[in-house]
């Protein structure tokens, strides 16, 4: 194949050109920036480069060269452009996710599907830049690794237009997602995504008293659609249409007849009150019902999930002196996050490899997430801080939500079982035609 650049480029239409021009300069300064920012070395970044000024060439001349030369050749264009389109936009912009679990109820749903913003923070260059497109960690069908670790770059985010805020939705990669206690299941990139309220910035100091959330000493604002745990007793049945009149969709059996354990916002509270039948209200402390457990350190602390702190946030050229407790509370947080694989404390005395050191001055700054389910989400109380290198994006609004099939326990009564049966098989009526296109806030 004859490889003429210059009269190559005069096959371009102007659109294309441009783009050409534009990509190639952010790509170049995206080189740089990894190659003095970074300890990522010369070769990475340059084949990271290269990769994609070809890549981008190979599929103008396809389309512009050779397409019409070709069986099929429209539909290979199609698949080329959707390949290359969409990892450029999931990788720099924004990409769709969806909410599995209750974790966020009532601000987001099981069953929402959102848009999350990778420019508002900046968006992460790949840890991992060979990969399979539309897959995050696992080859569908075949199983295994859906990326190759040939090519790895170090963290590095670029310019983005804001700071993450208190409270703002924010997903990131499961810090904690390991094969041992040394051993992450998968680089950051591609490790489990969870999405959460970030309710403490770098720098901030937390502290829970009975369920009430201080952020540096000071009352913080509270979730507008947040839930916590409260025992209700009635003397009737509500039935799933009334559930969904008052907006709830946590209930389950609690202690004896008539009793139930529901997650309720303030509303949800305020409206049930008013509701003929119900006898008594009484709101649950320390109620989890997730796999996760306190840390033992925070146990024998007396800490719980509604009891917990003061916690400082670590923050970026922040310099804690270290003992017993704070090597409790970020041991780990320096040992992996902060890569010093040989800090650790030894009959009193703190070492970082063979350098006896007495203070730690942190690399990156550090979050912490709570969900709005406070106790039907495991969190930042359970696994520690967020990283910012594990920081993907903000969460920016619903473009579909779409009641889930999965029982849950409002369908455990018969009558309400039977319209949901009814229900599920047409999915137009399961469809929550108000969330569409809702801001997340």
């Amino acid at each position: 194949m004859k490889i003429n650049f210059k009269e190559d480029w005069k096959l371009l239409s102007k659109r294309a050109a441009i783009f050409y021009i534009v990509f190639s300069i952010v790509n170049l300064l995206t080189f740089i920036l990894l190659l003095t920012q970074t300890a990522a070395g010369f070769f990475p970044p340059l084949i990271y480069f290269v990769f994609w000024q070809v890549a981008i060439w190979v599929y103008y001349m396809f389309r512009y060269k050779y397409r019409n030369k070709v069986s099929g050749g429209e539909w290979i264009d199609a698949g080329m452009f959707a390949i290359l389109a969409a990892t450029l936009i999931r990788t720099f912009f924004i990409e769709a996710y969806q909410i599995p679990t209750s974790s966020m109820e009532n601000s987001l749903l099981r069953g929402d599907f959102l848009f999350v913003s990778k420019i508002n923070y900046g968006p992460r260059v790949p840890n991992t830049p060979i990969s399979f497109p539309f897959v995050h960690q696992e080859l569908p069908l075949v199983g295994g690794k859906s990326y190759s670790e040939a090519l790895t770059l170090p963290y590095y985010r670029l310019p983005g237009f804001e700071d993450i805020e208190r409270n703002d939705i924010v997903v990131f990669n499961y810090p904690e997602e390991r094969i041992d206690r040394n051993t992450f299941a998968h680089p950051t990139d591609k490790k489990t995504n969870y999405i959460k309220r970030c309710v403490a910035i770098a720098g901030d100091t937390l502290t829970l008293k009975d369920k009430k959330l201080f952020i540096n000493g000071v009352p913080a604002r509270q979730a507008i659609h947040g839930k916590t745990s409260y025992v209700v007793q009635m003397s009737t049945v509500l039935s799933l249409k009334d559930y969904q009149k008052l907006d709830i969709s946590e209930v389950e059996p609690a202690r004896g007849e008539g009793s139930y354990l529901m997650q309720l916002t303030e509303q949800n509270l305020a409206d049930l009150k008013e509701v003929p039948g119900v006898i008594d209200i009484q709101e649950v402390m320390n109620d989890f019902n997730a796999a996760s457990t306190l840390p033992k350190y925070y146990q024998q602390l007396k800490w719980t999930a509604d009891n917990f702190g003061p916690m400082y946030v670590p923050k970026k050229g922040a310099i804690i002196a270290l003992d017993s407790h704070n090597y409790q509370i970020y041991g780990e947080v320096i040992r992996l996050y902060e890569d010093n694989p040989e800090f650790r404390f030894v009959n009193g005395t703190f070492y970082n490899g063979t350098e006896v050191i007495t203070d730690y001055t942190f690399k990156m700054d550090y979050y912490f997430m709570m969900g709005d389910n406070r106790h039907h989400s495991a969190d930042s109380r359970f696994w520690g801080f967020v990283p910012e290198d594990h920081v993907v994006g903000k969460a920016s609004f619903i473009w579909m939500s779409i009641e889930p099939n999965e029982n849950n326990t409002l369908h455990q009564n018969p009558d309400n079982r039977a319209q949901y049966e009814r229900n599920k098989s047409f999915v137009l009526s399961r469809i929550r035609w108000s969330r569409i296109f809702n801001r997340i806030h």
